[in-house]
């Protein structure tokens, strides 16, 4: 087992992963900017062939979580909010206190079969990131641009999206509405915010940003009754601390824990105060779930281990069989062969290649999410 753990943790894994994925993405970013010739004639088809095409480049990263590393999720949930799973669409309400929170909300989208049709509310900026954030815009995530105008006809527009995917192709939006990681800073200027409007005050999560949660439940409410009804709120967190997603490409397991609650969308509230309040109230829950598990290590209900389904591993695996040939041979033929500035070439693409893929990775660290408090005030200003 040690010896195993060690080799994972080779750099050349993380070189090959890296090549792997760019190659790959590379060419679905170019079958779905290809697919976009499908959308003035059929929406519905090219719905289908992106919720396909984003699964080819995706479920490398839940590949690498769940069968690399060997990573494992728990589900504390009724068995009867359980029956529901895989059968409906959904928005899913998700605490953010982790770096690799989505990589287990995706891990948990592929056991059910759900992870092609997976969209993020995300900021503007995310849509620019080459290969993921390009796939995210072939496939309509909602990209916010923090102007409440303009994010207003975003949500509106998104939501309704969902209506016009065909049966059979749910769709799983993934909203962090506290909108950026944890920090000890942040949490103080959201208690502090708390305190001042007289809000709950909690000791593991920022206050949640309402505007988007109460447009986007406002909007599924005109919705068709069998389209996107129900809410689910996802508490996550981690046996073993704060994992970064580069302890899941060297290999190392995490365990992750989620308390899931499922609540149809017809029984919110309607008015914008009443859901803001129902989101920090729900906030508050969610803290004290991890306040519980931080003190206690349990977390209530059976915990249900979803089985894995191989589709994500053999996906990968054609990857590799597809793409790493080729490099092998010419890496091959040009060390032995080669000139000096062709051997030098191959350096600066690798070179290349492991910085654009450092920086894709920082988005993931909590370090480099955006601000708390200002942003809050400033969003409070342009609405007032």
């Amino acid at each position: 087992m040690g010896l195993t753990s060690d080799i994972k943790s080779w750099s050349i894994w993380f070189v090959l992963f890296t090549y792997i994925y760019f190659v790959s993405t590379l060419i679905v970013n170019f079958l779905q900017l290809c697919s976009l010739i499908i959308w003035p004639f059929d929406k519905t088809l090219y719905r289908k062939v992106n919720y396909n095409l984003a699964y080819l480049s995706w479920c490398q990263y839940t590949s690498l979580g769940q069968w690399w590393s060997n990573s494992e999720c728990y589900l504390h949930v009724d068995p009867d909010e359980r029956k529901h799973f895989a059968k409906e669409s959904i928005i899913v309400v998700m605490n953010h206190k982790y770096e690799i929170d989505w990589l287990m909300a995706w891990v948990l989208s592929e056991r059910y079969g759900l992870l092609g049709g997976t969209k993020i509310y995300g900021k503007k900026v995310l849509g620019l990131i080459p290969l993921i954030g390009w796939a995210w815009y072939f496939t309509e995530s909602l990209f916010l641009h923090r102007d409440w105008q303009k994010d207003r006809a975003v949500i509106a527009q998104g939501v309704k999206n969902v209506t016009e995917y065909p049966d059979g192709y749910f769709v799983v939006m993934l909203l962090f509405p506290e909108g950026t990681r944890l920090t000890d800073e942040k949490l103080k200027n959201s208690q502090k915010i708390a305190q001042e409007k007289g809000y709950p005050i909690m000791k593991h999560h920022l206050l949640p940003r309402a505007k988007g949660f109460v447009l986007s439940v406002q909007e599924l409410k005109k919705l068709p009754e069998h389209k996107l009804t129900a809410i689910y709120d996802i508490t996550t967190v981690f046996e073993n601390g704060n994992p970064p997603l580069m302890d899941a490409i060297r290999g190392k397991k995490q365990i992750c824990r989620m308390r899931l609650r499922r609540f149809p969308v017809a029984n919110l509230p309607d008015s914008e105060e009443e859901l803001s309040d129902w989101l920090r109230n729900l906030f508050k829950e969610k803290d004290e779930i991890v306040d519980k598990f931080l003190k206690t290590g349990e977390m209530e209900l059976v915990p249900y281990k979803v089985p894995k389904r191989a589709y994500d591993l053999i996906v990968h695996m054609m990857w590799a069989a597809l793409t790493l040939p080729p490099l092998f041979y010419y890496v091959t033929c040009t060390l032995l062969f080669g000139s000096f500035l062709q051997k030098f070439v191959i350096v600066i693409i690798f070179a290349i290649v492991m910085l654009l893929a450092k920086f894709m990775i920082g988005y993931t660290e909590i370090k480099k999410g955006s601000s708390y408090g200002k942003e809050i005030r400033r969003s409070e200003k342009k609405t007032s």
